[in-house]
């Protein structure tokens, strides 16, 4: 992780970077799945620490981000079904030679 908060670390950024540099459809979707699995996680580890820290002075802000992340979850899955359908439909039209 970088030494500087809220910093990516370069390796993390190379990937997203070299993702969307794909373009088109198959680019939208594997950011799409990026941005999805990473806000999966990330809701995970709020509720977690936030079941953990209920009754302390921190409990307000790890469920907070818990919620935060859950709407995140929610919102990031429809953009990788939208992605999805997307790549399906340019590869169909590869397909057909269109």
């Amino acid at each position: 992780m970088s030494s500087k908060p809220y910093q990516i670390s370069p390796e993390l950024e190379a990937m997203i970077k070299q993702a969307g540099e794909r373009g088109g459809a198959e680019g939208a979707l594997e950011l799409a799945l990026i941005a999805n699995r990473a806000v999966s996680e990330l809701h995970k580890v709020a509720r977690k620490i936030a079941e953990q820290k209920k009754g302390t002075s921190e409990w307000g802000r790890w469920a907070g981000l818990a919620n935060v992340s859950r709407d995140a979850v929610l919102r990031t899955a429809t953009c990788r079904q939208t992605a999805g359908q997307l790549a399906q439909q340019q590869q169909a039209q590869n397909d057909d030679g269109g």
